[in-house]
């Protein structure tokens, strides 16, 4: 077992995140139409004010810290979509979010026009993608001056452009080449906690996520796993995002609905390897996996 970092605690919202104590639960909330795991509320004919409340209020109550609300589908192979049409998705429903839950509310984007207007109607942390770069590889300075001049929390994940492949059990990367698959994750991590910090970014607001199922192919994505423990080496609060991912779906031969005990399974392992923070779709089932897992690693 890695030992736990040592960054303070941050307030997020109304929250306050002790690092160390115990594994924190992102809830995943897609206001999307073509999400992978098919759980996307923005489908024609939707609600997706009413449906994104009564997803929080359900992830609120299985034990939830953190809402993370996504306007634009980052699977393998998606198209991206203009800051309009990711405004129309996003804002109802964090408006119908933020006028009920009271759990800190994220906003999953790398656009500043997107994290400007949502920060305005409620939102508390920004968790971006592209770990302030944007997809063409040069620093997203609006975004980076944006939360700066804000004084919010970011997400800075790892992430590299790739061809991705899709098949029925979903999309994946491939021929994605890495000198050392954690040694470059880290050297770029820490590129990105060093643009932000010149940017005038508090360190102890900025949360590292190594970005698994992003410009990785499914046997890197399993290696990062193995080696999670190694990110400790930034000294940063650690964000795990695997949920049903395809990295978990090809080995067991399932679509993403039926994944989620093998998520459980990497929440696990990442809580014990050193991970604050596991972001999925499954509350419940991953609440009492890091319940269990806190207290085996973390009650002594």
């Amino acid at each position: 077992m890695a030992e736990p970092q040592s960054a303070p605690a941050l307030t997020i919202g109304e929250k306050q995140f002790v690092w160390g104590a115990r594994t924190y639960i992102m809830a995943i909330i897609n206001v999307t139409p073509d999400s992978f795991s098919a759980d996307g509320l923005a489908q024609p004919d939707a609600d997706i004010a009413a449906d994104a409340l009564a997803q929080a209020r359900r992830a609120a109550a299985e034990g939830a810290d953190i809402i993370d609300i996504g306007g634009e589908s980052t699977r393998p192979g998606a198209e991206p979509i203009g800051t309009e049409e990711e405004l129309r998705r996003v804002l109802p429903a964090l408006q119908a979010i933020a006028s009920e839950i009271t759990l800190p509310i994220s906003i999953d984007t790398y656009h500043a026009e997107v994290a400007a207007a949502t920060l305005a109607t409620g939102a508390h942390l920004i968790n971006d993608i592209w770990g302030l770069r944007t997809p063409d590889g040069s620093w997203n300075t609006p975004l980076a001056r944006l939360v700066a001049a804000q004084s919010v929390p970011i997400v800075l994940m790892h992430n590299r452009r790739a061809h991705a492949t899709v098949s029925a059990l979903g999309g994946h990367y491939r021929d994605v080449v890495y000198t050392d698959l954690l040694g470059d994750i880290i050297a770029e991590l820490r590129e990105s906690v060093a643009y932000a910090e010149a940017q005038g970014i508090a360190r102890a607001s900025i949360l590292a996520d190594p970005g698994i199922g992003f410009g990785k192919t499914p046997a890197q994505n399993l290696e990062l796993v193995r080696r999670i423990s190694e990110l400790q080496a930034l000294q940063l609060p650690l964000l795990i995002g695997a949920s049903r991912k395809s990295f978990i779906g090809l080995p067991l031969g399932l679509a993403p609905q039926e994944r989620d005990e093998g998520t459980a399974a990497v929440t696990a392992l990442a809580i014990a390897a050193g991970a604050d923070i596991v972001r999925v779709h499954n509350v419940q089932m991953n609440v009492r996996a890091a319940r269990i897992t806190d207290a085996i690693f973390r009650s002594h």
